[in-house]
């Protein structure tokens, strides 16, 4: 009941946030636009093809990046307001509180990121197929699951919201540019090939670009089982992280 109830407070918080809806989503317009268009006729001369194809999965995937790990702002919001600590006070343990605010927030992402998804249709991206695209959602929201759990634990540890934005965007953009959201990742020095390896959403995005470009490097039988494997241990980091806040 608990998963429940802090997985519906997440999602009610933002449908009534009309603002938060429309504001995160210009960051991915701009994108989609920009460089779909700006770099469109580079890339093609260049023999890549059609660009928007390439970056529609990407900026998917960087969507949901953003809007997962800044969900763990709402941990600092809530010790400073209260309600972490009434929550916390619950017969319930902390790693079911976890979990259901982490499910809330990835649920949440994935909204976000197939809104992104629809509006990706209009720029002109086309998926391959209408299974790749309805499987496309599983790895949203594993993507989801696995930076909201992520932004968690490290909300855990810190106790203003300035220190937060800090450190996240110290994590988050290197884990962008280098996941392959932008670029292919062919032809990379041997250090950034090494770097891009333990990137967990260049998997993500490999995904997505496989099964809804069909244009996989890695295979998305592996990216499955990374992805994976770095959900359930970034969520085993996280609630163990999460049990120890004080209040």
């Amino acid at each position: 009941m608990i998963l429940y109830i802090l997985w519906l407070r997440q999602i009610k918080r933002y449908l009534r946030s009309k603002s938060r809806i429309v504001g995160s989503l210009g960051q991915p317009i701009l994108f989609l636009v920009a460089l779909g268009f700006g770099f469109g006729p580079i890339y093609a001369k260049a023999g890549g093809g059609n660009y928007v194809q390439f970056l529609a999965p990407g900026i998917i995937a960087m969507s949901i990046l953003f809007s997962a790990i800044f969900a763990g702002i709402e941990v600092i919001w809530d010790k400073q307001f209260g309600f972490l600590k009434e929550t916390l006070v619950a017969p319930v343990s902390r790693t079911k509180i976890m979990i259901g605010r982490t499910l809330g927030g990835a649920t949440v992402a994935t909204i976000q990121g197939l809104i992104v998804f629809i509006i990706t249709l209009f720029i002109g991206f086309r998926p391959v197929s209408i299974m790749g695209a309805i499987f496309s959602f599983i790895v949203m929201f594993l993507i989801a699951m696995l930076f909201t759990a992520l932004g968690t634990a490290i909300a855990s540890r810190l106790e203003d919201m300035q220190g937060f934005q800090l450190i996240s965007n110290f994590l988050v953009m290197p884990i962008f540019f280098l996941s392959g959201a932008l670029f292919p990742l062919t032809g990379l020095p041997k250090i950034i090939e090494y770097i891009v390896r333990i990137d967990p959403l260049s998997y993500g995005v490999d995904a997505l670009r496989g099964l809804l470009s069909n244009a996989s490097n890695l295979g998305i039988g592996l990216d499955l089982i990374v992805l994976l494997s770095f959900v359930i241990v970034i969520t085993i980091i996280g609630a163990w992280q999460f049990s120890k806040i004080e209040i």
